[in-house]
């Protein structure tokens, strides 16, 4: 099972990974804020010859689903061109959040968003790497918040080359029980491609995502071991950096294999 960390040094993401022990990292491309075309990675090739696997985080800003051409637009021009410049570093794929309509917009529209982003990506060849959907925690119109809205999205998309990335932070705080979130999350997407596993400084549903520790937040670290080994997919931390290396530590202990 590859465990690992989202890292913060873009610049060199294999020595921050041997630091915290990761054996597999993930990386953003460009500021996850902003809206610029990101380069070439300066250490592409070695990236992509490591053994450490790698995955790429698209922009926080990316809403494929708005209805506002003014934000969808520039949103699906990014996550092509971030997909484009993962392929460089060897990524297994590219986490794209769900996003989101406005609380007076219809969701339907975001859903029919995607399935033309998808749609139309691949009549001309596909992504350059899978596109991972994100669960989300906020947001009464996100689609990929509640799972209900999720199993809808994915009506819409899933017959097209996209995978599913869940955090365990974001469906807690988005009011998901975890006890079973992974045989939910997998009768709705039929995978999980990778599990963003993080601890909550929140309580159940609310709303909010704020990472933890896995021994300092509200989620039973034992209930977040558990989630990884009924996922059995590569385990990213995005937790606060001075304890990762504690949270691999830790899963690679505690979480059950199959």
């Amino acid at each position: 099972m590859q465990i690992g960390a989202h890292v913060r040094d873009a610049e060199d993401p294999l020595a921050e990974a041997a630091e915290v022990g990761a054996d597999v990292v993930q990386i953003f491309l460009s500021d996850p804020q902003g809206w610029k075309k990101p380069p070439s990675h300066p250490r592409a090739a070695e990236l992509a010859a490591s053994d450490v696997a790698v995955v790429v985080h698209a922009p926080y800003v990316a809403n494929v689903a708005s209805p506002n051409n003014r934000i969808r637009i520039p949103s699906r021009k990014i996550v092509t061109q971030h997909a484009t410049v993962a392929k460089e570093v060897g990524a297994f794929g590219l986490v794209v959040h769900g996003g989101h309509v406005t609380k007076d917009e219809d969701p339907a529209v975001g859903i029919d968003n995607w399935r033309k982003f998808v749609e139309r990506q691949a009549g001309e060849g596909g992504f350059d790497v899978p596109i991972l959907l994100e669960n989300t925690a906020g947001g009464d119109n996100a689609m990929a918040r509640r799972f209900d809205m999720l199993g809808r999205l994915w009506d819409a998309i899933g017959e097209f080359d996209v995978g599913f990335c869940l955090d365990t932070c974001h469906a807690f705080c988005g009011g998901e029980e975890l006890a079973d979130v992974v045989e939910r999350a997998k009768a709705i997407t039929g995978r999980i491609d990778l599990v963003h596993l993080n601890n909550s400084r929140d309580e159940f549903d609310s709303a909010r995502d704020r990472h933890a520790n896995i021994d300092s937040g509200t989620i039973e670290p034992d209930v977040l071991a558990a989630v990884v080994g009924a996922a059995g997919a590569p385990v990213i931390v995005e937790t606060p950096a001075e304890g990762q290396a504690r949270d691999i530590a830790y899963l690679r202990e505690h979480a059950p294999t199959a």
